[in-house]
């Protein structure tokens, strides 16, 4: 059987992008990704997951990664769509295009008609209501929903590899992308609210880098913070 696993980083910071991940194994293959040390990337340092990125391109029959920066963000923000909508609109894409990749439809070993599962790390609490709307997504742009099978839980990331797989996936872009950041904009840290490196790059930026689409503006965090340098700007 096929798996696909499904997972995000980034999904809090107030800087940077979030990406989401998906990745497309056959089930066979978890038992070595496991033997590898593919776990949930939280539990990895940054070199571990670099190491373990390569080895899970080189077995995976497709990869997906989406990254979606801040102004998206913002921007469905402004539209009414939350964070866990706007997530499982990314979901989504990155479903549609695994199971209409090249990689399943040019391999003689694989039938139009295999099953596949595909395992998401839930973003919301309400499980079946976010499960049943994701399948409707999927309905709407056409994808025959017949061969698919859905496992979504809370903490998927730990409990099943193929998802531990896409977060090491989604964390290493991540990381990437926060690099290039990091190397622009010095002291920026981690990205993260609760990073007190963050919290003074954010305090002592706002202003400076206010156009420059590297923060969340929705999120309570920058609001908080630029309310704080308007009122010293006074």
């Amino acid at each position: 059987m096929l798996k696909i696993g499904v997972d995000e980083a980034g999904k809090g910071p107030v800087v940077g992008p979030m990406v989401v991940a998906g990745c497309l194994i056959e089930s066979d293959c978890e038992k070595e990704l496991k033997e590898l040390g593919v776990k949930d990337s939280k539990k990895l340092s940054q070199k571990q997951r670099e190491a373990l990125e390569k080895e899970i391109k080189k077995r995976a029959f497709a990869f997906e990664t989406r990254k979606v920066y801040p102004e998206e963000i913002d921007r469905k923000n402004q539209e009414g769509v939350n964070l866990n909508e706007l997530e499982s609109r990314v979901i989504t894409e990155v479903i549609l295009k695994l199971v209409d990749s090249e990689k399943i439809k040019d391999n003689p070993k694989i039938s139009r008609d295999s099953k596949i599962q595909i395992v998401i790390d839930c973003p919301s609490a309400g499980i079946e209501k976010w499960q049943n709307q994701l399948v409707e997504k999927l309905v709407q742009k056409k994808v025959n929903v017949k061969n698919l099978s859905f496992v979504c839980e809370n903490k998927a990331d730990t409990n099943h590899v193929v998802v531990s797989a896409a977060s090491i996936l989604a964390k290493c872009v991540r990381e990437k992308e926060m690099d290039i950041l990091k190397e622009k904009y010095p002291g920026i840290g981690s990205g993260y609210p609760s990073d007190p490196n963050t919290k003074k790059f954010l305090q002592e930026n706002i202003k400076k880098y206010n156009n420059h689409g590297i923060f969340r503006k929705s999120w309570e965090t920058w609001k908080t913070a630029w309310e704080s340098q308007s009122r010293l700007a006074l």
